[in-house]
């Protein structure tokens, strides 16, 4: 796999995708987001410990570096790489031009988020702008919304998010009776972290900030998609 300002940075980039299918895959991506609830673990997104311990060797062998696209109907695209570089781990996120060239990196965690974050509406609308003619990388929705998950930064989603995550859960595999807690932890990670709106005035200007977020505008800075207004919520 070819992915421009990547490929000599530890060992060769292959396509993640098919991970996303196997047992302890959501559990790695995703638990820690839930680290401010009691008694995390993997059974809640369907996992045992065996399973996300297997999957934690392989997503983190430096060997070769797993990259999970997100193709966009528009050409362009998000590919989310685990750096598991040795003595330097961590996930970046970064956005491509049509043919997988140019990447430009937007974000990167390394026990937390730094860099461009997504509001709820926009999350919901990339997971939805699907291509209509084959891609390479995760085409089904709900996979690429938990993908793109831990960029979630809305200190006031909307109330049906909860219900709306919970279904993803479930499809991914988690199980119905612990999945809408999961999906609540998920939420009140994304909310209560920290979070900056580009159009908010500068206090300076003796402006007040917005109740609610307008959107991060990163999509339309990297020229993926446009902004989802916030009276469109999903």
């Amino acid at each position: 796999m070819r992915l421009e300002g990547y490929e000599d940075l530890g060992g060769p980039l292959f396509a993640g995708e098919p991970l996303t299918a196997r047992p302890g895959f959501w559990s790695n991506h995703l638990l820690g987001l839930c680290a401010r609830g009691p008694g995390g673990e993997p059974e809640w997104f369907g996992d045992d410990g065996a399973d996300a311990d297997a999957m934690s060797d392989v997503l983190w062998n430096p060997e070769g570096r797993p990259v999970f696209r997100v193709p966009l109907a528009n050409g362009h695209g998000i590919a989310v790489i685990y750096r598991n570089i040795v003595g330097d781990y961590g996930i970046d996120y970064v956005a491509t031009r049509p043919g997988g060239h140019h990447a430009q990196q937007f974000a990167t965690w390394e026990g937390d988020l730094v860099g461009d974050t997504v509001t709820w509406p926009e999350l919901v609308r990339i997971a939805a702008d699907t291509p209509s003619a084959p891609a390479d990388g995760l085409t089904d929705p709900a996979a690429r919304l938990l993908l793109l998950l831990p960029l979630l930064r809305d200190p006031a989603p909307p109330t049906e998010a909860s219900t709306y995550l919970t279904t993803v859960l479930i499809t991914a595999g988690a199980p119905q009776h612990t999945a809408p807690a999961t999906a609540g932890h998920l939420l009140d990670h994304a909310s209560a972290a920290v979070w900056h709106d580009p159009t908010w005035p500068s206090p300076l200007s003796g402006g007040t900030s917005p109740v609610r977020p307008t959107g991060s505008g990163l999509l339309t800075r990297l020229g993926v998609i446009p902004v989802v207004p916030t009276r469109d919520r999903a």
